[in-house]
């Protein structure tokens, strides 16, 4: 089997791993939002297949939430926000995994695959931050106001990202020995 045969097939896997881990991560709720399981495997096909795989998985990651319903209380508010905000989210977590890795993993590949598991769900976070900055402020203001905060910004970071963040950074950082090995084992195999 070619590389590219490779690459897509192995990306195809890791899609529908994250197609089904969202989809079950949705019922997982810390605070308003499910948790993101499907960042793990975005990381591994980062580092495997490239920055292009880990786009494609985060976008695979964005479509899975808008058709889930995990989105549907932005997208009654703002549907063209909530469209462009999770899908940038996912690709863009996805495409900075594996820019990350690919810059530092000649050097290391453990401090790759930390700094990969680590940019995904900053990347995730910050650009669902942005996009409600930019497309849902006042509704946010609305809901702040409602859930007794004093400011939209501790809203936003206390009340809707927060628990979810940390939870999913340290997820990934607990995983980061099982990423290394499922990234040595594609290396074996693909070689």
């Amino acid at each position: 089997m070619n590389k590219n045969t490779k690459i897509i097939a192995g990306t195809g896997i890791l899609t529908a791993i994250v197609v089904v881990l969202q989809l079950f991560g949705s019922a997982i709720k810390f605070g308003p939002f499910s948790v993101s399981l499907v960042l793990i495997p975005i990381v591994v096909g980062a580092a495997l297949y490239g920055k292009w795989s880990g786009m494609w998985l985060g976008l695979a990651f964005g479509v899975t939430v808008l058709l889930s319903g995990d989105a549907a209380a932005f997208l009654t508010v703002n549907p063209v926000g909530t469209v462009v905000t999770v899908l940038l989210k996912g690709a863009l977590a996805g495409l900075f995994a594996g820019l990350v890795y690919a810059l530092i993993e000649k050097k290391n590949k453990i401090a790759a695959t930390v700094c990969a598991a680590i940019v995904s769900p900053v990347t995730n976070t910050g650009v669902f931050l942005l996009g409600c900055l930019v497309f849902f402020m006042p509704t946010i203001n609305e809901w702040a106001a409602g859930a007794g905060f004093e400011s939209a910004g501790k809203f936003m970071i206390l009340g809707l990202v927060g628990a979810n963040f940390l939870f999913e950074l340290g997820l990934n950082m607990v995983l980061v020995p099982v990423i290394v090995k499922l990234v040595n084992l594609g290396r074996k195999e693909q070689n």
